[in-house]
């Protein structure tokens, strides 16, 4: 043993026991097999000392240990941790990447399926436009046949109706037209008597009116040619006699105006004036408006005519008396 202690320290016998049963069996190897004793194997139980160095040693130890430990098992745990949630980023990454492909899977399924129905869905169509397309064929033959048929028929009608219409004619020739064509030749041959018969009849009433008129004429003319000298005739006798003459027509014709113009008063009943003018006044107006009259019948003028044959003369004025006349 004292061997050993020079050859190890007391930590690394405390240590390392491995090294120290080790280097027992070499050291006392020898010494027993002197002795005839070889040793087989050997186990160190303990190792201590009177003065609890390796005690001491030990509690260093144990610390050491324990924090050894808790180091170890805070790494571990840290270890755990990152391994833990990289795992389960490695799990949640495989999730997501299954469930894209799945997706990805039922995408193209989708697809596929829409393609497939499509590719299903397109021959159905094609087969049904073909079916239809074959049925309007056969149709379209049948209705051919039909309109061939249609036209025979239609043609062997006509021809009927063409032979009904040949034997229709015939018998309204025979029945209608010779018959009509006799009775319009005799209404003709009736007619042309009647108009030839006419013409001559006004041919002598044209000759005769033609007479008449002329005789007609010949009077109005020598009516006219009458009137004429006998205007001219008067002219002449009122150029001689001048304004004298064309007065005493005036003269003459006064009364018959005077007459003409007093006949819506021959109904009146009864006449009041009233004024501050008096009767006369008002007659004398009425008077001095009758030259004026006269001059826009005849274009005479009378004042001028009546001056010319009375020169006027001075009278003295008389007073007239204003009055209130009634006439009836």
């Amino acid at each position: 043993m004292l061997l050993l202690k020079g050859t190890l320290t007391v930590e690394e016998v405390y240590k390392d026991r491995d090294q120290f049963a080790g280097l027992v069996r070499e050291v006392a190897a020898p010494d027993v097999g002197r002795m005839g004793i070889e040793i087989l194997s050997f186990t160190i139980k303990d190792v201590y000392d009177d003065v609890q160095y390796l005690a001491s040693l030990g509690k260093a130890q144990t610390a050491a240990v324990k924090r050894d430990a808790d180091i170890g098992v805070a790494q571990a745990n840290r270890d755990a941790g990152i391994q833990e949630a990289e795992c389960e980023k490695t799990a949640m990454d495989v999730k997501y990447a299954m469930d894209t492909k799945i997706e990805d899977n039922a995408r193209m399924y989708k697809l596929q399926k829409a393609q497939f129905d499509q590719e299903v869905n397109t021959a159905k169509a094609e087969s049904a436009l073909a079916y239809e397309l074959q049925a309007a064929k056969i149709k379209q033959k049948i209705r051919n046949e039909e309109i061939q048929i249609e036209v025979v028929e239609r043609r062997k009608q006509i021809e009927v109706e063409q032979q009904e219409i040949l034997r229709r004619e015939e018998e309204l020739i025979a029945t209608v037209r010779l018959p009509a064509e006799a009775e319009a030749y005799r209404l003709q041959t009736i007619a042309e008597g009647k108009r030839t018969q006419t013409v001559e009849a006004a041919k002598a009433d044209g000759e005769r009116i033609k007479v008449l008129g002329l005789a007609e004429a010949h009077a109005i003319g020598d009516v006219g040619k009458a009137d004429a000298e006998r205007m001219l005739a008067k002219a002449k006798v009122y150029k001689q006699y001048g304004d004298a003459a064309i007065m005493a027509l005036v003269l003459e014709a006064l009364p018959k105006i005077a007459a003409e113009v007093s006949a819506p008063l021959a109904k009146t009943d009864e006449i009041v004036m009233v004024g501050d003018t008096g009767a006369t006044g008002d007659i004398a107006r009425l008077a001095g408006a009758i030259p004026p009259a006269v001059r826009t019948l005849t274009g005479l003028d009378l004042t001028h005519v009546l001056k010319r044959l009375n020169p006027p003369e001075d009278l003295p004025s008389s007073g007239l008396k204003k009055k209130e006349v009634t006439a009836c």
